[in-house]
């Protein structure tokens, strides 16, 4: 199947001649225009930032979400998240979020690594344009609160695409996911894109939908 080199018009490929693994399209750049008509159609970008010098553009035909109203919460997770000891913010901290999930246990070094500097300035970009926000988790502490976990994305409509999430403390990831459920449950939101399939996504209730009923979603209002 081809990949489809972008130019610097705004415009995606149909998603259907893309790779088997969901890659489409290469090139462009990570404008906020062009990331915004990215998540509306289902794609989103996925390079290694020290190897590949231009965006790859992925849109896979069955994508793994989880609905809010579906989260699964075991039992140790509802008795720490009773716990006094953390405590969820929202957009309090997006860049340390995003830098955290650069970071964490050495992310960046590895080969492969994705998240580097122009993904960092472009979707710190959008979220000083209200399209990405953050979920922080901190550790209670007697004089300034630790952030050990969070995960970051963009938020279009009813739909929440998640990019990553990071933990320096045992299940603080978790603990950003529920919250994010439960709060965009609260505000009607459908349906949280997980991009891909973890075993960890998975026991909170990720689920595999066909891309019909995805972009479906992602349109609904």
């Amino acid at each position: 199947m081809p990949v489809y080199q972008l130019d610097d018009k705004l415009w995606f490929p149909d998603p259907h001649l893309g790779e088997e693994d969901g890659l489409v399209a290469v090139g462009g750049d990570l404008s906020v225009d062009r990331l915004l008509l990215a998540y509306s159609n289902g794609f989103f970008p996925w390079f290694s930032f020290r190897t590949q010098h231009q965006p790859l553009w992925y849109c896979p035909l069955q994508r793994f979400v989880i609905f809010p109203r579906e989260i699964h919460v075991s039992h140790s997770m509802r008795q720490l998240y009773r716990q006094d000891r953390y405590r969820v913010t929202l957009n309090t901290d997006f860049d340390g979020v995003i830098r955290g999930c650069a970071t964490a246990q050495n992310r960046n070094t590895e080969d492969g690594a994705w998240l580097g500097p122009d993904i960092i300035k472009a979707y710190t970009e959008l979220h000083r344009q209200g399209f990405a926000a953050s979920v922080e988790v901190w550790e209670k502490q007697e004089t300034d609160d630790c952030l050990v976990g969070g995960l970051y994305g963009v938020n279009l409509g009813r739909a929440f695409f998640g990019e990553s999430m990071f933990s320096l403390m045992p299940s603080a990831s978790k603990l950003a996911l529920i919250y994010l459920a439960r709060m965009f449950d609260h505000l009607g939101g459908l349906m949280i894109d997980c991009q891909f399939e973890t075993p960890h996504l998975r026991s909170m209730g990720g689920r595999y939908i066909p891309y019909e009923e995805y972009i479906a979603l992602i349109r609904k209002r």
